[in-house]
């Protein structure tokens, strides 16, 4: 079994596709800005994060008009350099919530959010001192 995506269900399909195209810098696989359907990686590893507009997702999933119908995903996303990323993310207009901060001893994290209220974890791994 390997990841193959997170996917998002997002009704503001636009601001979303922006949010992770121009803040965050990942790499759009079609560039359908305006949706329903697209797919964004990061410039390493292999599993990628997918926005699906939320009322086509709703006609597949009757339960997304529910109880569900304010469910929260969380995407991580590891960083080499934490600082330096939220530095260049904040000048794009990101807002932190929380950090740079440790969490652990062998990680540190910053939180934010996109345009629909998803909440994005970033990580950067440290080595564990001797």
């Amino acid at each position: 079994m390997e990841l193959a995506q997170i996917r998002l269900l997002v009704t503001d399909f636009a601001a979303c596709y922006r949010f992770y195209d121009d803040v965050l810098g990942l790499t759009p696989q079609s560039g359908a800005a305006e949706g329903p359907y697209e797919k964004f990686s990061p410039r390493t590893g292999s599993a990628g994060i997918a926005l699906q507009d939320r009322a086509m997702m709703a006609a597949v999933l009757d339960e997304l008009d529910g109880p569900a119908a304010g469910h929260r995903s969380l995407v991580v996303l590891r960083v080499d350099d934490l600082d330096a990323y939220c530095a260049q993310i904040t000048s794009r207009g990101a807002t932190l919530l929380h950090g740079p901060a440790p969490m652990t001893d062998r990680m540190r994290v910053a939180h934010l959010k996109d345009p629909e209220g998803n909440l994005v974890e970033l990580q950067e791994w440290l080595l564990l001192r001797g």
